[in-house]
């Protein structure tokens, strides 16, 4: 079973776009309306494969409704058109419109696919890895079209599948079947002469010239759904090639689309089954310890240099994934992008590693900031606030990047203590404030000197710039004011962390 949202979510907006919604949320079954009438299932998807008339889009309507099915899915121009939607929303019933370059055929198999993966990763944090080994088939089945190495890679440049033939590959080639996606400096090299941007403006197969270091030379075969690049087929050296052998080549790239098609509808279906389990688990640490990877942990919290804009956790995922870390453990609490990982270890995934890739992960600065190590489930949500204050203490520029929470737990402390304290009463230090305020005094800063040197006036002088004799008028002036015993240790600490607040 998948929630409505997630299905759709998963499909993309390439396959489905939603035109009305309703109260069910859960689809258990895919079903066609053209068939024997649907039993009453409240999960079920009905298909409205032969509505080609408002009347009869209407008749499949009042068929789901009758059947309690959680959705409807309809062509266009009928899933948008007021009447249906209106009747849609009467009836309180889902209705998908699904896109014309899908057909009906396929559309089932993508779905029947979204629901196998949710039904198989029902017992886990972390969803099954999807089965590439079709696309592997149709990269040999390329290959022995044109006669050369093939590799099938997605629109980020990560290698789905690649040809058994691979004699006449190049060094970049080898390396890129090795590590599954394409080098970074390969990357540089083939942005630097445009090859990106042509591939995401082409419709039709492109060559790109050999180049230095052994790059042979390369022809590129943009893989489509509609004007949305999924990925491409990219052929090593292949010579002079005919018409011939291009058209089947094409004609090949379309049912690798359908592929990437199912592949990203899957991945999208597990990746959100995977992002709510594991939000659960660090707001709540009930999780069953078989169903996590193996701990101890850290809970990181990721930011960028900015604390008002937003770095999405769509990014962070293709970032990690980019830096060799294939699936990355992510979810958001509270808007905070945040990643579980290793405690121990340097493998992609661990804290050392992600420490270690930090600095190739953006663009730009990165925070990230990790919380104690946590050795149970029930530990999580301990290690989830420590790492959320790290990365407050970070954004402040009062902690390094990366860093944990036992590198600074004296400043997590202070800052908690600081954070109790807001829209409390009136305190000495506030008394203070409002003298400075109304006679021009500096009497707050001055406090904060003494506090943090206490046995030491003329340092404390000194960082003011100040003689060390005005330090002690000041002194006096300040325990008059406010009526406390700056020799009490215990008043020192408070009045310490309301200097800070």
């Amino acid at each position: 079973m998948i929630d409505i949202d997630t299905l759709a979510e998963s499909l993309g907006e390439g396959i489905v776009r939603r035109t009305a919604k309703g109260v069910r949320r859960t689809v258990t079954d895919v079903l066609l309306a053209d068939g024997d009438p649907p039993s009453h299932d409240a999960g079920t998807l009905l298909l409205g494969n032969g509505a080609h008339r408002v009347d009869s889009a209407m008749d499949v309507l009042r068929a789901a409704d009758a059947a309690g099915a959680a959705a409807v899915v309809l062509r266009a121009p009928y899933a948008e058109l007021p009447e249906v939607t209106d009747a849609a929303n009467d009836l309180r019933l889902s209705v998908l419109e699904l896109r014309p370059i899908v057909s009906w055929t396929h559309f089932v198999w993508l779905v029947r696919s979204v629901l196998d993966q949710s039904t198989s990763s029902a017992g886990a944090l972390v969803a099954h890895p999807v089965d590439y080994s079709e696309l592997f088939e149709f990269a040999d089945a390329a290959a022995a079209i044109v006669s050369a190495p093939v590799t099938i890679e997605d629109a980020f440049s990560r290698v789905l599948a690649y040809s058994a033939l691979q004699d006449t590959a190049d060094p970049v080639r080898i390396s890129t079947i090795v590590g599954r996606r394409v080098p970074e400096h390969v990357v540089k090299h083939f942005r630097s002469r445009g090859v990106f941007r042509t591939l995401h403006a082409a419709t039709e197969p492109f060559r790109v010239a050999a180049g230095s270091d052994g790059v042979l030379e390369r022809l590129v075969v943009p893989v489509r759904a509609g004007r949305e690049l999924l990925g491409s087929i990219w052929v090593v050296d292949p010579g002079p090639l005919s018409d011939e052998q291009l058209a089947e080549l094409v004609r090949t790239t379309s049912v690798v689309a359908l592929h990437l098609l199912r592949l990203r509808a899957v991945f999208g279906a597990a990746r959100r089954v995977t992002i709510e389990r594991l939000r659960s688990v660090l707001i709540t640490g009930d999780e069953s310890s078989d169903r996590l990877p193996d701990g101890p942990w850290r809970v990181v919290a990721l930011g960028d240099a900015s604390a008002d804009e937003e770095f999405g956790l769509e990014l962070w995922e293709i970032a990690l994934r980019r830096a060799g870390w294939s699936q990355p453990l992510l979810t958001e609490v509270d808007g905070i992008p945040m990643a579980l990982v290793a405690a121990t270890g340097r493998r992609p995934g661990s804290w050392a590693w992600l420490s270690a890739a930090a600095d190739s992960l953006t663009r730009k600065d990165t925070h990230l900031a990790a919380g104690r190590v946590a050795d149970t489930a029930a530990d999580l949500p301990r290690s989830r606030a420590d790492a959320i204050d790290v990365l407050g203490l970070q954004r402040a520029g009062s902690a390094s990047t990366p860093t944990t929470s036992d590198d600074v737990w004296h400043e997590v402390v202070i800052a908690r203590a600081v954070a109790s304290l807001a829209g409390g009463a009136p305190s000495p230090v506030d008394v203070l404030a409002r003298h400075d305020a109304d006679h021009s005094s500096d009497y707050v800063a001055t406090l904060r000197e003494i506090l943090a040197s206490p046995a030491e006036p003329t340092r404390a002088a000194a960082r003011l710039g100040i003689h060390p004799n005005t330090l002690r008028n000041r002194r006096s002036t300040i325990v008059e004011l406010i009526g406390v015993d700056l020799d009490d240790p215990r008043i020192r600490l408070a009045l310490s962390l309301l200097v800070d607040r």
